[in-house]
């Protein structure tokens, strides 16, 4: 499989969110509007892409009995420096965020793309899953946000659009999560069976 064709199965035939319904706390904790969905997809893709290469590299000097660990040691490194970065570089999104920031480590995504692609593969393949799957994660929890935001306070990425006297709380709510996420993914689903 030629490294394109990696990147783009991860946006549309393995879209984390919308296909193999992976990473459902993120999605549905950070996705209350458009910018913080943009903002935790960012930051998960970079760890994501910099684990996948990093594994791929040491994938032969890692025993197999401590092979999760050194997975999980790898990606905790990469979380503490978006962590901080994000925390000195954008504040107000790091606070936004709160705990979902450090929790990118346990991501199941990360560590799930790491064991099945990353150790199995060459540092470009690995980079080129990463960003697909990080990609496809990202627009998905755009797409989430962005709706959850429209229908819930009448704005898309802060901007007000003259509306939010006529929209329903309940969307910026964990309810509307709920409900945003479902219909995205049966929508979703729906036009790739077409």
């Amino acid at each position: 499989m030629n490294n394109l064709k990696v990147l783009v199965n991860g946006i549309v035939k393995s879209n984390p969110t919308f296909v193999l319904a992976l990473g459902m706390c993120p999605t549905l904790g950070t996705t209350t509007s458009a910018g913080n969905g943009f903002g935790m997809g960012v930051a998960t893709m970079a760890v994501l892409v910099l684990s996948n290469l990093v594994v791929s590299l040491i994938k032969n000097l890692i025993p197999d009995k401590v092979r999760i660990p050194a997975f999980i040691v790898v990606i905790a490194s990469f979380v503490t420096i978006i962590g901080m970065l994000m925390q000195a570089f954008f504040p107000a999104l790091y606070a936004s965020l709160g705990v979902f920031i450090p929790l990118i480590v346990v991501n199941c995504i990360i560590l799930g793309r790491a064991e099945a692609f990353a150790s199995k593969n060459g540092p470009l393949a690995s980079v080129a899953d990463g960003v697909g799957i990080g990609l496809g994660f990202t627009w998905a929890l755009t797409l989430v946000g962005a709706v959850r935001e429209v229908l819930g306070s009448g704005a898309i990425f802060d901007y007000p659009l003259g509306i939010g006297d006529y929209t329903p709380l309940v969307f910026v709510l964990a309810p509307g999560g709920f409900l945003v996420l479902g219909y995205l993914m049966a929508l979703f689903n729906k036009l790739m069976k077409k």
